[in-house]
């Protein structure tokens, strides 16, 4: 029964046998492993770094409220996913197997939702800052255009990297249920920010502005978290089905897995039916 219900939730076990989640179709391990490390350190120093710059420029209210913002959870989320996600990689480079392979069911469900949600929300976050948020008239300071860079439009460069460049495949549909749960709670959040302190993350969440507006910007931006999700799962199929289908490139795979052999058998087996 576990490994059913994990199954449907993208744990099938034995998991992740042929390491799509710890390599490239184009790169080998250790450069996707470097490559995960950079963007990692590059997020947490950017967060650290607005949080330092903020208190030091009697911006402390702004620190009060960050993580109030949807924002600043989804880059956090990107930042552990990058370094958690190196980490396993440089494992599997080393021994040929990660540590992900031989953690818990339970939490093997939680990297693939993990997964999911960071090749979906920061494309969200994107798309509403720069349609809804934006006010047409560029940043005043090279701090608030750096910082707003690279929450609101590197989030989905990094987003991209897992897309496009690794072996792993679509999302499950089952995880979609998750990530609109995900999105519930954070509205949750936000009016409990409002009644804790007075204010709320984004102006449209405001029902003063009318309860028929409020209804519109909260299923319209649902909507266009499950739009994104359709499209992220249409474009890792494409990805297989082009790298590995027609180019014929199965993977960059560590010397000591002993995998290339049987992925690309099986992928062919698959193919004659």
């Amino acid at each position: 029964m576990v490994r059913q219900i994990s199954a449907i939730f993208g744990a099938s076990q034995p998991f992740d046998s042929t390491h799509r989640y710890t390599t490239s179709w184009i790169l080998p391990p250790i450069v996707l492993a470097s490559l995960r490390i950079i963007l990692a350190i590059y997020a947490f120093t950017t967060t650290f770094f607005i949080l330092a710059w903020n208190g030091t420029h009697a911006r402390q209210d702004l620190n009060r409220r960050y993580f109030s913002y949807f924002t600043s959870l989804t880059y956090w989320g990107i930042a552990f996913y990058s370094l958690f996600s190196s980490l396993h990689t440089f494992r599997y480079t080393l021994t040929g197997t990660s540590w992900l392979q031989k953690w818990p069911v339970m939490l093997q469900v939680a990297h693939a939702v993990f997964h999911t949600s960071i090749v979906t929300f920061p494309v969200l976050v994107t798309v509403v800052f720069w349609a809804l948020l934006y006010s047409g008239v560029w940043f005043p300071t090279e701090f608030t255009a750096w910082s707003n860079t690279s929450q609101h439009a590197l989030n989905t460069v990094f987003a991209a990297v897992e897309i496009l460049l690794t072996r792993t495949s679509p999302p499950p549909l089952a995880h979609l249920p998750i990530l609109v749960l995900l999105l519930a709670l954070y509205l949750a959040l936000a009016y409990l920010t409002h009644a804790t302190q007075g204010f709320y993350p984004y102006s449209f969440l405001d029902p003063n502005g009318g309860s028929g507006k409020l209804a519109g910007y909260v299923l319209g931006i649902l909507a266009a978290a499950c739009v994104i999700f359709g499209i992220v799962w249409l474009i890792i199929w494409i990805r297989r089905w082009l790298t590995e289908s027609k180019l014929g490139m199965h993977g960059k795979f560590a010397k000591s897995s002993g995998v290339e052999d049987e992925e690309m058998s099986d992928f062919e087996r698959v193919n004659r039916k």
